[in-house]
């Protein structure tokens, strides 16, 4: 799961300029359906069910957008992209966000004019190889052939630190993440590196993933998050703040369960502006009064969501870590509805 460079900066950034002013919420509301920009399938983040009814934990995220918006959080038309074409897709306007494991960068925020909306996924690139390899750190890798993404800082990151320890390897380009799990399994490549969590969902979907190793070294910094285009601030704070509704909920203890009961009122006043019995918060980017209501009413609070599709009671089994409220001891943290 991955992070597309910079191939294409100048036309990517020419896309998003030129329809930098449009008012996405107006269109949204207008053609009754958001179009969020997905992976081509991350077991756990963002694939489609044997029904092709599209699953997952950056899924939610589009979801909550949708039920925020419209009232409907099935009112979504996801759009698989790749490492190669994710910001095309948002910057001409084919999406109106991009919820796809995609890595908050410098570049990306300034250069290519995207406005990422905070973080939902605190992450790091790794490698998986075979157990029968007889690895045990990727300090061992030299001379390995490693399946990589292209169009990825993926490849970027794997050649400074190749290069920092002094060893040599050989890429196997891929696009796709079904493209990756085919090529490792049937030995085209050593290694396969892309964000940890990424390597945690394809070993999931091995008929036997005890033969697989995550090796234990993190080589780099992922943030990962929805993303907008620059330009249409209204659409960028609806997205922002529905996906720290989600993150806020979990830290005031707002379930599915509870909803609707602390919906009706609490001693709390920032659960009370946060489900809008108090203040005017949706009023100012556009929205009701119950918007995040019906974003958590979803799937529930961020980590009822992190639970249900990554979490480690799932095949994914991914631990909070990183991920855990900042009382917990982890980096997910809300500001304040105020």
């Amino acid at each position: 799961m991955k992070k597309s460079v910079f191939l294409g900066t100048l036309a990517v950034s020419a896309l998003a300029a030129g329809i930098a002013s449009a008012q996405t919420l107006e269109e949204v509301t207008s053609r009754g359906e958001l179009n969020c920009g997905v992976s081509t399938g991350v077991n756990g983040f963002s694939a489609p069910d044997a029904n092709g009814v599209w699953q997952g934990f950056d899924v939610a995220v589009c979801r909550a957008i949708a039920a925020a918006v419209l009232d409907d959080s099935m009112a979504v038309n996801f759009v698989p992209t790749t490492g190669q074409t994710r910001f095309t897709a948002l910057a001409s306007g084919e999406v109106d966000v991009l919820s796809r494991n995609t890595t908050w960068t410098f570049s990306r925020d300034v250069d290519l004019r995207f406005t990422f909306t905070g973080i939902n996924y605190y992450d790091g690139q790794g490698f998986m190889v075979n157990r029968n390899l007889g690895v045990s750190s990727s300090t061992e890798l030299d001379g390995a052939t490693v399946c990589i993404q292209t169009g990825t800082t993926t490849e970027l990151n794997l050649a400074d630190y190749f290069r920092v320890n002094g060893m040599n390897y050989e890429p196997v380009p891929i696009e796709t993440n079904a493209e990756a799990q085919q090529q490792y399994l049937a030995g085209a490549c050593d290694v396969y590196t892309t964000d940890v969590s990424g390597l945690a969902a394809t070993r999931a979907s091995f008929e036997a993933p005890g033969d697989h190793v995550i090796l234990p070294e993190v080589i780099s910094k992922e943030p990962l998050g929805p993303a907008v285009r620059h330009g249409d601030d209204q659409w960028a704070d609806i997205v922002r703040w529905v996906l720290n509704a989600l993150i806020a909920a979990e830290e005031l203890g707002v379930t599915s369960a509870n909803l609707a009961e602390l919906a009706a009122g609490t001693n709390n006043p920032e659960i009370n502006r946060l489900l809008g019995n108090e203040g005017n918060l949706g009023e100012m980017f556009g929205l009701d009064a119950e918007w995040a209501v019906r974003a958590i009413a979803v799937a529930g609070n961020y980590g009822e969501i992190f639970a249900a599709n990554i979490g480690e009671a799932t095949p994914i089994g991914l631990a909070r870590g990183l991920n855990a409220q900042w009382t917990q001891g982890g980096l997910m943290y809300s500001p304040p509805f105020r």
